[in-house]
């Protein structure tokens, strides 16, 4: 009996490496419920590439076979009313996975009036895998975020309560940070805070003028000519960090627009990866 067992382990154990070595699991955020609601009411839609009306938020792990310490918790964008987690999340795992990096996808809730439901979610995840960082191999927790989710993410990396929600480091592609009205994303600031947020509010929320030398280090990446959000918010960002001591690396590119995390075709994808890879191994 014993040899059939060990025989049927090895068995198992071939095949599941016959597989890959990415190990997928999904995680509810609150499975008792959470604390505060969104008001959105209704199912979740599903576009293919990004959902809305998000009530019940999910994290996707996908799980490094051989874990180097390191994880990112990816935020998606969509200016805070869509979460596009294809195209700036999951496609991105076995890039992570290849490098010993372990991926979670979150997807959280959109504000709808309530701005801080995301926070809130995204904070819950980072306890959620920092208890389990002893069985997933985590010793430095990142955060990711891109566009309103690059905003999110700033917002997790400046707006930290305590020790176990700062993230160790943050990456930024084409991050939404003010709400200044000079170089804000409007559609993300109305989506977050409403159609006229008072003053402290806007400053609450202009992550650039959160920054603090306890803000972790940061890997910015931006296009100069993003017609959607300025480039002006990332060399803001950049600048708040400097003037902090905080390390803080920034790259700056001259074509690509915005939205461009996803696109095999964007001209400098072989640059940003190589350089993310280079940064993420002398962290």
């Amino acid at each position: 009996m014993m040899r059939k067992f060990i025989i049927l382990a090895v068995s198992f154990l071939v095949a599941l490496s016959a597989f890959g070595q990415t190990r997928k699991e999904v995680v509810r955020i609150w499975p008792n419920g959470a604390p505060t609601s969104n008001g959105l009411t209704g199912p979740e839609k599903d576009y293919g590439d990004h959902v809305s009306n998000v009530t019940d938020p999910i994290m996707t792990l996908y799980i490094a076979d051989k874990p180097n310490g390191k994880a990112v918790l990816a935020i998606p964008g969509g200016s805070y009313i869509d979460v596009w987690d294809q195209t700036e999340g999951h496609w991105m795992a076995d890039w992570y996975n290849a490098q010993g990096i372990t991926l979670a996808v979150l997807k959280y809730r959109l504000p709808n009036g309530h701005t801080e439901v995301p926070l809130a979610d995204v904070q819950e995840a980072m306890r959620l895998l920092r208890d389990r960082a002893g069985e997933l191999g985590i010793i430095h927790l990142g955060i990711q975020g891109c566009s309103a989710g690059g905003h999110l993410a700033a917002t997790a990396a400046t707006h930290f309560t305590t020790a176990g929600n700062r993230p160790d480091f943050q990456i930024l592609f084409y991050p939404v940070i003010t709400m200044d009205d000079a170089f804000t994303h409007r559609d993300s600031r109305r989506n977050l805070l409403g159609k006229d947020p008072s003053e402290d509010m806007m400053e609450l929320y202009s992550n650039e003028k959160q920054v603090s030398p306890e803000t972790p280090p940061a890997f910015i990446l931006h296009s100069s000519d993003d017609g959607l959000v300025p480039v002006r918010n990332s060399i803001e960002y950049y600048n708040a960090l400097v003037q902090n001591h905080v390390s803080a690396t920034m790259h700056l590119y001259p074509t690509g627009g915005h939205g461009w995390c996803g696109h095999t075709t964007f001209a400098y994808r072989s640059q940003w990866m190589s350089e993310l890879q280079h940064w993420l191994e002398q962290f």
